[in-house]
């Protein structure tokens, strides 16, 4: 049923908070983000790469391997 809890919110409002961080002077980012919004809308593609973002950290914190930003800007 709806309405059940789905995560920690504080994570995801500090990962919402870094998505837009990253989002300001950084091209790829923004070539990114422009690719996610013809795709899914402003507000969805925000949390969409906040999401992306949150998947990468729990990555580099599990392999211990610094970020690797190919690998992050890349578009399955």
């Amino acid at each position: 049923s709806g309405g059940a809890k789905m995560g920690n919110v504080y994570l995801k409002w500090a990962f919402s908070e870094a998505a837009v961080t990253l989002l300001r002077n950084n091209p790829p980012a923004q070539k990114l983000h422009s690719r996610l919004v013809a795709r899914f809308g402003k507000a969805i593609a925000l949390s969409v790469l906040a999401h992306k973002l949150r998947r990468a950290v729990f990555h580099m914190r599990i392999r211990q391997q610094p970020f690797d930003a190919e690998r992050f800007y890349r578009v399955a």
